[in-house]
C-alpha cells in the first residue's frame, strides 16, 4: 500500500520539521521545495540496522554459558579468515582528514 506524497515549500518544513518527521515515519513521501534548488524528498522510513558484532559476541557467549557448549567455528571458515587476516593491507584514513 502507497502512502501519499506530500508538497512543502522549505519554509513551512523548517516551521513544522518534528511534524514532518511524523509524517515520515508513517511512509509519506514528502518533497521539500526552494525556489532556487532541486527539491528534497524524504522517501521512506530506514530499516532497522543489523546486530552489531559485539551483541553477536554477547548472545553466543550467554548461550555458551545457558548451554554449557561453546560455539564451534568451521575449519574451512576459519582458514579464510587466517588468509584474510594475513593479507590485509594498512587502511588510507587521508581522506578522513
Amino acid at each position: 500500500m502507497s502512502m501519499a506524497t506530500i508538497h512543502i515549500s522549505e519554509d513551512e518544513a523548517i516551521r513544522d520539521f518534528p511534524g514532518l518527521l511524523a509524517r515520515a515515519h508513517l511512509g509519506v513521501e514528502i518533497v521539500i521545495e526552494k525556489e532556487s534548488a532541486s527539491p528534497i524528498v524524504l522517501r521512506k522510513v530506514a530499516e532497522p540496522r543489523g546486530r552489531l558484532l559485539s551483541e553477536s559476541i554477547a548472545l553466543a557467549e550467554a548461550h555458551a554459558k545457558e548451554t554449557g557448549s561453546e560455539p564451534v567455528i568451521d575449519a574451512e571458515f576459519a582458514a579464510d579468515l587466517d588468509e584474510i587476516i594475513a593479507n590485509r593491507k594498512p587502511r588510507d584514513t587521508s581522506a578522513w582528514d
